[in-house]
This record gives C-alpha cells, sequence and structure tokens, in this order.
C-alpha cells in the first residue's frame, strides 16, 4: 500500500440505522413483489416493473429462449383472454413477464401456462389489480 493511505473493508449494513434501512426496503421490496409481481434488486431475475391497470395480473418466469413469449401469448389467445399489458424482461438465460388480463385465471389456465416447456413458473396475484 501507500504510507498517505489506509485500505478499510467494506461495512456495509454494520451500522444499525444501515441495518434497519436495508430491513425496510427489503420488506417493501418483497411486499411489492407479491402484490404486484415488481422485481428490483434481484441477483438471479432482471428488474420489472409495471404500474398495476385494470384487470388481473399474471407473473411468469421462463428460459430466456425464442418463442417462450409467442407460446404464452397463444395459451391466453386460444381461451379468448384478452391482454391488457404486458412487460417481458430478460437477465441471462431467465426472462420475467408480467401480463394483465381481462378475466380471472382459473386453474386450467395457469396449468397451461406452467406446462409449456420454457416455462419455469407461474404465479397469479392475489387479488384484481386497482
Amino acid at each position: 500500500g501507500h504510507e498517505r493511505a489506509h485500505a478499510m473493508p467494506h461495512l456495509g449494513a454494520s451500522t444499525t440505522e444501515a441495518e434497519e434501512k436495508c430491513a425496510v426496503m427489503a420488506a417493501s421490496q418483497l411486499d411489492t413483489f407479491l402484490q404486484f409481481g415488481n422485481i428490483e434488486n434481484s441477483v438471479n431475475f432482471p428488474t420489472i416493473s409495471m404500474e398495476p391497470s385494470e384487470g388481473y395480473r399474471i407473473g411468469i418466469s421462463n428460459r430466456n429462449v425464442a418463442g417462450s413469449l409467442g407460446g404464452l401469448l397463444s395459451v391466453l389467445a386460444d381461451r379468448q383472454i384478452n391482454v391488457i399489458d404486458l412487460i417481458n424482461k430478460s437477465r441471462g438465460e431467465i426472462a420475467y413477464n408480467l401480463i394483465d388480463i381481462a378475466e380471472p385465471p382459473n386453474d386450467q389456465i395457469l396449468a397451461d401456462l406452467l406446462a409449456i416447456k420454457t416455462v419455469i413458473g407461474v404465479r397469479a396475484m392475489a387479488n384484481e389489480i386497482t
């Protein structure tokens, strides 16, 4: 090292105030994910956020390969389900989609989406988005 420089370790959230702020931030981001499917500060998933619209939201994770999004939308179109809004983001080999639809998704629709070979997981948000 240099005689006028002192190496200091990164202390991160080592103070009580920093630990509290980190806990509040993590809880807030988890709440937003559970309510709306938005993802922030994830290690494995892309950052994604979509403002609530009318309708019902589905969150879908899939392998980031050509044709995956088309397959998801085909399942909905085959059942005459209108897509109100959607966003698709990818990070490496993973993609994540938020899709707002006009009617509540039933268990069969969720199962059909999950049956797509490239789909990793499907989750309907608990309530109608208002």
